[in-house]
């Protein structure tokens, strides 16, 4: 699937965090929210962005802008994450897999972020680094694609202050 571009409905979902509770994006419906996908657990630019938004988490909330992190691997798996890293916003499993045994997540392809990758020649399935800004009606305000880790969640609070000053 393509991912959502900005003006479009952002495609519901329901997903375990790191604690085993259930969010739905329509449990968000009336605030802004973010949404950021990331490649694995315990890797290090994932750990760099995940530490970012913590880091400016305070200011995200004043702001009355909840964030996201959805990846695949398990609960078990995210908690670990959380627990390490001290991370507080909740970190959603998107862990399906096939009849193989091999990851099929479910949001991570409505978002258009499961795609095709190559390393050495290896071609394989995983998520594309990307974030969503969604505003108060559920649309897509902005998307990062193939985010570079360096200063992306302050650029992120940047366009969650202009929605907001926007109002």
């Amino acid at each position: 699937m393509p991912l959502i571009e900005p003006g479009k409905k952002a495609p519901a979902f329901s997903l375990k965090d790191q604690h085993g509770d259930t969010h739905a994006l329509k449990d968000y419906a009336g605030a802004p929210l973010v949404l950021f996908f990331y490649p694995k657990d315990m890797t290090s630019g994932c750990t760099d962005e995940a530490c970012q938004f913590e880091g400016l988490l305070p200011k995200f909330d004043t702001l009355g802008c909840p964030v996201l992190a959805i990846s695949i691997l398990d609960v078990k798996s995210k908690r670990k994450f959380a627990d390490k890293e001290g991370l507080t916003y909740p970190l959603l499993a998107d862990d399906r897999t096939n009849d193989a045994g091999k990851p099929d997540p479910v949001v991570c392809a409505k978002y258009g972020v499961w795609v095709e990758k190559s390393m050495y020649g290896r071609t394989y399935m995983g998520i594309q680094r990307t974030t969503y800004l969604l505003d108060a009606s559920g649309k897509v305000a902005q998307r990062w694609d193939k985010v570079k880790v360096p200063g992306h969640a302050a650029e992120v609070l940047a366009a969650v202050q202009k929605c907001m000053d926007a109002r």
